[in-house]
């Protein structure tokens, strides 16, 4: 018994040593559930109302004017998704593992124009990931 509990510590030790430690993990903070693609199936310009608008989205982030005095509503969503962990491999003491990470944002934005009436003139959607 005594041989096996040995053996099984030397396995362990043995493992460590020559092919290091692997961990990895990735870690996603999302604020939205706005899609290009649901966009452009749920808007209809001419046709849908601030009030399918609201039901749909929620409330925007910025209610304006623009120059022609035309509400503006604004809807901004951001989302971060990070990665990390390390590499391990061959012999611990000769450079054993290393740490890994990235990281990427992402960055939505939802412009809708309405007509007096509180239709949908016009939208445009700005998205970037960096």
């Amino acid at each position: 018994m005594e041989k096996t509990i040995s053996g099984f510590i030397f396995i362990c030790i043995v493992s460590v040593v020559f092919f290091g430690c692997a961990t990895s993990g990735v870690k996603e903070i999302s604020n939205t559930n706005l899609t290009t693609g649901k966009v452009k199936m749920e808007i209809i310009k001419g046709v849908t109302t601030q009030a399918e608008i609201l039901q749909i989205f929620g409330s925007p982030n910025i209610v304006t004017k623009n120059r022609s005095n035309d509400e503006v509503w604004n809807y901004n969503r951001m989302s971060f998704e990070s990665a990390y962990g390390s590499e391990g491999g061959g012999f611990i003491f000769w450079g054993g593992s290393r740490a890994v990470s990235s990281a990427t944002t992402k960055s939505f934005d939802l412009i809708i124009i309405y007509d007096d009436k509180d239709v949908v003139k016009d939208y445009s959607i700005i998205s970037a990931s960096f």
